[in-house]
Order: C-alpha cells, then sequence, then structure tokens
C-alpha cells in the first residue's frame, strides 16, 4: 500500500496477487478524503496511452487507472528480474506506478509512455537492487504455476540453474545488468534500450557485449 499527495488529489495504489502478476487498482480522493466523481476507467479503455495521458492532465484521474492496468504486467516483469523475488517485485512495480502518477503531468511525450515506464522502472530496480541482495526465488515459483505434475528432481535442477543465473545478473555493473534485462527478457530492440537508458545505440550494444561476456565468465565460475 502506498499513499502520496498529487497536485489535485491523494492517491491510493494497492496491489495484490491475482495470477501470475499481481494486479493494481488506483483510488482517488480529493483533498478533503471525499471520493472524486467519475465515469469509471471503462470509458477509456479504447483509448491510446497519449489520450489517456491528455485526460489525466485534464484532471481525469481515472484514466491513469487504465494505465496501470496497461501496463502492470511488463512493469511487474521487469521488476522481478531485477528483484528475483515475487515480494519485492510487487514493492517495486507499485513504487513505479506512484512515481508514474506523481510525474505524469511532467510527462512531454518524447518518447512512449512505455518507454518512459520502463525508465522509471530501471532507476527504480538500480536504486532498490544496489543496496539489497536479490533473493533467489524462481519465476517459477509455486505461487505463480502450477509444479504439480513436474518431476521434483527437475524442478530442483531448475531451480537451482535460475538461481545462478539471477545471481551472475546481480553482479553485472548497473548498466549492462539493465541492458542485458531490457534485451533479453524484455525482448527490446537496442533503440529502445538506448531511449530508456538515456545513452546512444552504440553504447547499447557494446554494454549488452561486455554483459554477455561477463555472464558467460561468472556462470563459468559458478
Amino acid at each position: 500500500m502506498g499513499e502520496f499527495k498529487g497536485v489535485e488529489a491523494i492517491a491510493t495504489v494497492s496491489c495484490w496477487d491475482v495470477g501470475p502478476q499481481p494486479a493494481w487498482t488506483v483510488r482517488m480522493t480529493g483533498p478533503e478524503g471525499q471520493r472524486q466523481a467519475s465515469v469509471g476507467p471503462a470509458d477509456f479503455r479504447a483509448a491510446d496511452d497519449r489520450s489517456l495521458v491528455a485526460a489525466f492532465v485534464q484532471g481525469r484521474h481515472e484514466a491513469f487507472e487504465v494505465l496501470v492496468e496497461r501496463h502492470q504486467r511488463t512493469v511487474y516483469q521487469l521488476c522481478y528480474r531485477f528483484a528475483g523475488n515475487h515480494e519485492d517485485a510487487s514493492d517495486l512495480a507499485q513504487d513505479v506506478f506512484i512515481r508514474a502518477f506523481k510525474g505524469l503531468k511532467k510527462f512531454k511525450g518524447e518518447s512512449s509512455v512505455s518507454t518512459w515506464l520502463y525508465r522509471i522502472g530501471v532507476n527504480a530496480c538500480l536504486n532498490r537492487v544496489a543496496v539489497k541482495r536479490p533473493a533467489t526465488e524462481s519465476i517459477e515459483a509455486a505461487q505463480h504455476v502450477d509444479t504439480r505434475a513436474e518431476d521434483p528432481s527437475a524442478r530442483v535442477e531448475r531451480d537451482e540453474r535460475a538461481a545462478v543465473v539471477r545471481r551472475a545478473i546481480a553482479r553485472l555493473p548497473p548498466k549492462q545488468r539493465a541492458t542485458l534485462v531490457l534485451r533479453l527478457y524484455q525482448e527490446l530492440s537496442h533503440e529502445e534500450i538506448a531511449g530508456i537508458l538515456g545513452s546512444s545505440v552504440g553504447a547499447v550494444k557494446a554494454n549488452f557485449f561486455h554483459a554477455l561476456g561477463n555472464m558467460k565468465r561468472l556462470l563459468q565460475a559458478e
């Protein structure tokens, strides 16, 4: 649960487990605590992201809830790849949307909303993971998939391999770690990653090359 004061409202962002990723809802209230009158997010679901941003800037805060619903899965997955466990990933993803709510009126539209959210997410993740050692929970942990039919020894072996990879990723320099996660797990292009990290395409390619080399060295050491 997170609460913060916006320019015109107070937002409460809540998350809980629904299937493989958490889901968030956003409740908007006015300065005195009364619920804002709105037609609800359903009226905005056909709008594109830029239209939702424009509606939010005009005071239609329910448009933000649609942005959360639209991007919560990819933001959570990004956070999970950095944090390595469900609990921290959920907290980080919630933090990303809180920061997005606070900064959305300053969004200039120079990139897509998804790229902007990735940028917020990478910064939040690097700051958090830098001071907290990532856990080693598998993304295929019991709360995410049904493993009842899986051979126990095969599952243990898979989880051990995944933990080794996560430890290696956590030891990469920040830019290399971010580039590797965005390129391999989020499947973004070099150009998209350059926009998120605020660097050149050449620098992204170099970071990715060095990240792969370092990963090979680290995994061999393991």
